[in-house]
């Protein structure tokens, strides 16, 4: 049976729902609540495996490495209180190639309002300047929140500062005291990456902007995705590694993260980036370190002195203090 097969998709989600407590399941259980036979299920262990999902068996029955919970539609909108009012849909898909991209096919339909995407599984997740997300099923969050802006923000190219900075924020309330930024829209805890921010913008013919505000978050990275990462020398950490049994779930963390972002946003439209600049550079893991900016072949050594308004970084070089924007440049330690 292939994955196109209307039988099976339905058949393997039911499946992974039996699963997601963690806890060993024997074949012959699974056959009896999904009414299948045993053979059936065996080839839907397959199928979920061939999506890169990790089951584990033994003792002629099947588990996950560790409990997930499922995103949830209705839990999400109750999460984000009053907020959740603003929440024109909510997506809780189970593949999809990108959040993203999701989001950008529904787009919003009145200022104010919001649309979310969450996936379990995202097969061409992308991050900033083209770079694949890895985000393998349970470890991570993958959401896009759609906003509309009645009018294009003057501030626009700092929004991913302070997605950044809101993200921060939600992290830090669950405990995450250490969390800070790495200019543009990295989050980083220890000099490990963390998290991840990729804004896109549509603007309309009346003036409106669409943006797509994309967030991945490493939430509990197994060993053979943390192998996958060394290999492309990003050194990576997650929620649990910092927080352990304090360490929020999907839904709770998505929630928070997004009541947060439904307060922020009219605030980034009227006042723009003054309000959370000092914030911001609150939390700037680089203040004051050397660095050294990547420009195509061309590589810049100098001191972090912080953002200008309108986010660009700042640099003092030899050459005095230059400024850099994001969608031009890689930012790292200069002795990493």
């Amino acid at each position: 049976m292939n994955d196109s097969s209307p039988q099976l998709v339905p058949r393997r989600e039911q499946l992974l729902a039996l699963l997601v407590d963690g806890q060993l399941h024997s074949g012959e259980k699974l056959a009896e609540q999904l009414q299948v036979t045993r053979a059936a299920i065996w080839k839907l262990v397959k199928s979920l495996r061939d999506l890169g999902i990790t089951i584990e068996s033994q003792h002629h029955g099947y588990q996950l490495p560790h409990a997930v919970d499922l995103y949830d539609a209705h839990k999400l909108i109750q999460l984000c209180d009053e907020q959740g009012t603003r929440l024109q849909q909510v997506n809780c898909l189970f593949t999809v190639d990108s959040t993203n991209q999701y989001v950008q096919q529904h787009p919003v339909r009145a200022s104010g309002q919001a649309v979310l995407c969450v996936a379990e599984l995202q097969q061409a997740g992308r991050g900033r300047r083209g770079r694949h997300w890895v985000a393998p099923f349970g470890e991570s969050v993958c959401m896009s929140l759609g906003w509309l802006f009645e009018s294009l923000p003057p501030d626009l190219s700092s929004l991913s500062l302070v997605v950044g900075t809101v993200l921060i924020r939600v992290l830090r309330r669950f405990g995450a005291h250490e969390v800070g930024v790495k200019w543009p829209n990295d989050l980083w805890w220890r000099g490990c990456k963390l998290a991840g921010v990729l804004i896109e913008m549509r603007g309309e013919p009346d003036g409106q902007a669409q943006v797509v505000i994309g967030v991945g978050v490493n939430l509990r990275l197994s060993l053979s995705s943390r192998q996958q990462l060394h290999t492309q020398q990003i050194k990576v950490c997650d929620v649990y590694e910092m927080l352990a049994q304090q360490a929020p779930t999907r839904n709770q963390l998505v929630a928070a993260f997004t009541k947060e972002l439904l307060i922020c946003l009219p605030a980034f439209a009227a006042n723009g980036f003054a309000p959370f600049i000092a914030e911001w550079q609150s939390y700037d893991v680089l203040a004051g370190a050397e660095v050294q900016v990547l420009q195509g072949d061309q590589c810049v050594l100098g001191v972090a002195k912080g953002i200008a308004l309108d986010g660009a970084l700042l640099v003092d070089t030899a050459e005095g203090v230059q400024r850099f924007i994001s969608g031009e440049v890689s930012l790292r330690p200069r002795f990493s």
